[in-house]
């Protein structure tokens, strides 16, 4: 039989082969996250007729001669190009710019996928809505009241607890800075309504207790007579009340006795000097700070904790307010001719509130917003990446799977050793180039139309073999 049958039904074969690939790219245009697939061909074994000659002295050197028996297909690779994003607005919609993969569990088995679009299931979980696989990162965790998040862990599940409790914390420092004008005029004995008003500069700020109660605190300063660079300052805790909270101030650890009231000292240059109270208390050195407690209102008894003491039926609760720092101008009070504009511009203290919604930035960082005003961290999303990404077996559900030749997956956050970044609200699009796809289409039908004709002429050259007898 003629080798030529072979070689074009080897030719059929493969391009039909190749049709199939092609075939499922395009079925594939429109996959979120899919990877078009690319087959190349090589020639098969080629039978030898004749072997190759040196050259001798009277002639040349003979080429081989050989007859190739078909082609087979080379390779089927995974093209992992960047596809384009297409922005959705979604915020559990998630695509990678650049290199990398999303991790998902499924069972006690890996997958990775550039197929970002997740979303919450009933407990919270991060997964992909079409087969529930779970995604992979770091849940944040809290040391010393700070939120933690350790990317050097095992990878696990993310939750995300929409209406869960952020506890309410206590006030324990409040931060003042900016100005007191030099110029504002010094009270008489006994002043009016009038010049109260304009003669003492008053600062007001929220505060909370342990319960998450908020209280007014309330300090008025004012110049002292024949004391050009002293103020005395009146605390006042939720003045709109009949009834105030008993108070007391503390300034170089000694207590007032019946006053809530101390005084600022600034040196002649306008910064911070001292702070001080009739008793004698002194702070003149470093960051100046003053102490205030005041009893917590009744209700719900909560737990006795550092910064909680329990006298009689009440509790009371200390707060440290910071002046600023002697002879500093920055993030500090100052005493200079201008207007007034001391303020608070930092307290520690809140509320309880509930997670309201959640967004997740370019490291894939999973950020918390609260009903009371906070933000904090939830967890971050893990990547993966691979030495041979082409080496990853498709393991349907437009997901991939590790092989021995693509790698070990190299685990880690977004940004660091090559991995891409995370686009929330976008997901990328498949990256199979219709026009590309179609001209292939063209060529690989020539391709398997050529090769049947290659099988029906050797059919006919037989043909005319075996009418030789007739």
């Amino acid at each position: 039989m003629m080798r030529s049958l072979y070689s074009g039904v080897s030719g059929l074969q493969n391009h039909q082969t190749r049709m199939d690939v092609i075939g499922n790219n395009v079925s594939n245009v429109n996959t979120t996250g899919f990877k078009r697939g690319r087959v190349t061909f090589q020639d098969l074994i080629s039978q030898r007729l004749q072997g190759a000659a040196r050259p001798g002295i009277e002639r040349g050197g003979v080429n081989p001669q050989q007859v190739g028996l078909g082609m087979n297909v080379a390779a089927i690779d995974t093209l992992h190009e960047q596809g384009s994003l297409e922005t959705t607005g979604q915020k559990d919609d998630l695509a990678i710019q650049g290199d990398g993969f999303f991790v998902l569990r499924d069972g006690e088995v890996q997958r990775y996928t550039r197929a970002g679009n997740f979303s919450l299931d009933a407990e919270g979980m991060l997964v992909n809505p079409a087969n529930g696989m779970r995604v992979q990162g770091w849940q944040a965790t809290e040391e010393n009241g700070e939120t933690f998040i350790n990317t050097a862990a095992s990878i696990e599940d993310l939750q995300i607890p929409v209406g869960g409790k952020d506890p309410a914390q206590p006030t324990t420092n409040v931060r003042f800075a900016s100005n007191l004008d030099k110029n504002i005029p010094v009270l008489g004995d006994d002043p009016s309504a009038a010049e109260l008003r304009e003669g003492t500069w008053s600062v007001t700020q929220d505060i909370y207790d342990s319960f998450g109660n908020t209280h007014e605190l309330r300090l008025d300063f004012t110049r002292v007579p024949d004391q050009p660079n002293q103020w005395e300052v009146n605390t006042v805790l939720n003045p709109g009340e009949d009834e105030q909270p008993l108070q007391n101030i503390a300034v170089g650890g000694v207590d007032s006795s019946d006053t809530t009231s101390f005084f600022v000292q600034f040196a002649d240059d306008g910064t911070l000097q001292s702070v001080s109270n009739a008793e004698g208390g002194v702070a003149e050195e470093g960051e100046i700070a003053v102490g205030m407690t005041f009893e917590v209102p009744e209700g719900a008894i909560p737990l006795i904790g550092e910064d909680l003491d329990l006298i009689g039926d009440f509790q009371t609760q200390t707060f440290t307010m910071s002046l600023g720092e002697v002879g500093a101008f920055t993030d500090s009070m100052t005493q200079y001719a201008s207007p007034s504009s001391l303020k608070v511009f930092e307290q520690d203290g809140f509320a309880m509130g509930y997670l309201e919604d959640f967004q997740i930035d370019r490291t894939g960082t999973i950020t918390g917003i609260y009903s009371n005003g906070n933000n904090r961290e939830l967890g971050q999303i893990a990547m993966a990446s691979f030495t041979n990404p082409g080496g990853l077996e498709k393991d349907g559900e437009t997901s991939f799977a590790e092989t021995i030749n693509s790698g070990m997956a190299d685990i880690g956050p977004s940004g660091i050793a090559g991995k891409g970044q995370v686009i929330s609200g976008a997901l990328e699009m498949s990256n199979v180039d219709l026009s590309e796809s179609f001209t292939d289409m063209i060529v690989t039908q020539r391709g398997f139309q050529a090769n049947s004709r290659t099988i029906r002429t050797s059919d006919q050259m037989l043909q005319e073999v075996l009418t030789l007898k007739q």
